[in-house]
């Protein structure tokens, strides 16, 4: 909690200088509105943390500007575009995820650390080419981007790790 307002501690990064005292430079992120912040503040400068809530529920329909997300016991969620945005390249229709809430209100959503996807567009190999770790632009379906081996076709299915938005392994 700080400054009144539910926020995510994004980075922290230790500092320490001559004769000053050390210090932690922090970026935040409200929970509430999204928007983002910095601040230094004492090493031994005390937060009050905030306890979140969580639900696992599927993904239904899209309303609007906003996503609507149902638990197993028929409740419907709805979240805002705005609190999705990195989450909306990997969603689809009848997708596992973890809603998080802060105080009854759902906030955001949370995807499977790895999940796999079908490459549905990519340019061919370049024959010959190797050399070290060659890589390539494959499109999903939601139209997200994200690179691949030079070996991976259209058609192929591939893990990928949600956090780092990185290639993990083609998909058995």
């Amino acid at each position: 909690m700080l400054k009144g307002n539910p926020t995510l501690i994004t980075k922290a990064e230790f500092s320490k200088s001559g004769r000053n005292a050390s210090v932690m430079k922090y970026k935040f992120k409200n929970l509430i509105t999204g928007g983002a912040s910095e601040g230094i503040y004492k090493t031994d400068d005390k937060f009050e943390e905030i306890i979140l809530d969580r639900a696992k529920v599927k993904y239904s329909y899209k309303d609007g500007d906003n996503y609507v997300f149902m638990d197993g016991d028929f409740n419907q969620y709805e979240i805002s575009a705005e609190f999705l945005e990195d989450t909306l390249k990997y969603l689809e229709d009848d997708m596992e995820c973890e809603i998080v809430f802060y105080e009854g209100n759902p906030l955001s959503i949370e995807l499977p650390t790895k999940i796999i996807r079908e490459i549905v567009y990519t340019e061919p190999a370049v024959k010959g080419d190797t050399s070290g770790k060659v890589m390539k632009l494959g499109k999903l379906a939601t139209g997200h981007e994200i690179s691949i081996p030079a070996f991976i076709e259209i058609g192929e299915k591939i893990e990928i790790d949600t956090r780092t938005d990185e290639y993990v392994s083609r998909a058995k």
